[in-house]
């Protein structure tokens, strides 16, 4: 009996997953840490233990369960189950679903793997405290530093969030595998972009992920009364913001690649009242590229920029870097063999760069790793709209239940 994808279980399994954090206006939040994402990790425990696997945590709260030997190194596969706030149903919870649905295929067809297989739902993927907590802490990449210093943009520190929750944190310094300990780390997600509904594509391969620099910027200036202080008299801090964004595109077209992306999605204007002019401007800066020295470059960029600006409408600048991750390429030979067991089911797939950030980029510094996408409907990711196609789904599971099984055969 060969092991097949049971969609209507893959479904049930999605669909209990978003159970948990579910909002009215629409979308799902399961931030880091709150009370609904400890939620689901409770659950879908349980669901693994019902599955026989053997179940575990590690000190960032990721869950894990293990198909096969408990000792022998293991091709670990899963995502993250924490969203954005107000997210959508299928970043990260679909590859957690479809990972944990490709070992009950496997048990069901009586499969026994010669190489054990991890399910993993990894913790704080989307960077509420500014990292890939899960994957970070899987790979050893927390720093004791950054650990007692990382806050959310609202200053909540990681530290109170995870006591708030009854977890140690500095349990995350002693979570780390051992190098040799995971042979492949494999993830399935959705694209979230245009490029593989548009070319009507059915599976992405990616080749590699743009890194991202996180930086925290505050302009200060003087709050007065808009209507008796002069134009020429202010040191408007909104203004000072305004003029950098819209330097963006050029900052990219002299210093950037077709890769760049520089977004200020977060914005907190004070005292952001109608008849004050603001007296400090506090947004986030985010910069991708595919390669360090151009994000370097935008960087500092960005900071010229700044300077020059504040010094012109008398404000002062701070600009702290609050992560960075470095661009990673996938493993080459794992890619050669999803896109061959894409090839044998019949399956179009594409190599391609992806301009967001997964575990799996993290997951390179400990073992080969790769991904396999699947298409978003619109390119909408991190809203209530985003969507994939059932059709799609089940295509990028049947590649990733194929992919598994030769690895784990021997």
């Amino acid at each position: 009996m060969e092991p097949e994808i049971n969609s209507k279980r893959l479904k049930t399994l999605l669909d209990g997953i978003n159970a948990f954090g579910r909002v009215k206006h629409g979308g799902f939040n399961r931030t880091g840490f709150s009370d609904a994402d400890m939620a689901v990790r409770d659950w879908f425990a349980r669901e693994m233990e019902a599955d026989g696997l053997i179940v575990g945590r590690d000190g960032a709260n990721s869950v894990f369960g293990r198909y096969g030997s408990a000792d022998a190194p293991a091709i670990m596969v899963g995502s993250h189950l924490d969203t954005v706030v107000s997210g959508g149903a299928f970043d990260g919870a679909l590859g957690v679903a479809v990972a944990l649905e490709c070992v009950r295929a496997m048990k069901e067809a009586g499969f026994a793997p010669a190489h054990p297989i991890e399910v993993a739902a990894t913790s704080e993927e989307e960077g509420r405290f500014g990292g890939m907590l899960g994957s970070q802490t899987i790979a050893g990449l927390v720093t004791r530093d950054w650990l007692e210093s990382a806050a959310d943009a609202d200053g909540v520190l990681l530290t109170d969030a995870m006591r708030a929750q009854g977890l140690e944190p500095k349990a995350i310094l002693s979570s780390a595998r051992p190098k040799g300990s995971v042979r492949a780390f494999l993830e399935l997600h959705i694209e979230q972009g245009p490029v593989l509904e548009r070319e009507a594509i059915a599976i992405g391969l990616p080749e590699g992920a743009t890194g991202i620099v996180n930086l925290h910027v505050r302009l200060t200036g003087i709050a007065n009364h808009s209507g008796t202080t002069p134009m020429d008299m202010r040191a408007d801090a909104f203004a000072g913001l305004a003029e950098i964004a819209v330097q963006i595109p050029d900052m990219i077209a002299a210093s950037g690649s077709d890769d760049a992306r520089i977004t200020i999605g977060k914005v907190e204007l004070v005292p952001n009242h109608p008849h004050t002019i603001p007296g400090e401007a506090v947004f986030t800066v985010i910069i991708r590229d595919a390669r360090e020295d151009v994000m370097r470059g935008l960087q500092a960029r960005i900071t010229e920029v700044a300077g020059a600006v504040a010094r012109k409408h008398g404000l002062s600048l701070y600009i702290e870097e609050n992560s960075f991750i470095a661009p990673v390429a996938f493993d080459a030979s794992l890619i050669d063999m999803l896109e061959a067991e894409a090839r044998r089911l019949g399956l179009p797939a594409r190599r391609m760069i992806s301009g967001a950030g997964h575990d799996a980029q993290t997951m390179t510094a400990l073992c080969p790793s790769a991904m396999i996408f699947v298409p978003s409907r619109n390119g909408i990711s991190h809203a209530p709209e985003e969507h994939s196609d059932w059709a799609d789904i089940e295509k990028g599971a049947q590649l990733m239940l194929a992919a598994l099984i030769r690895l784990s055969a021997g």
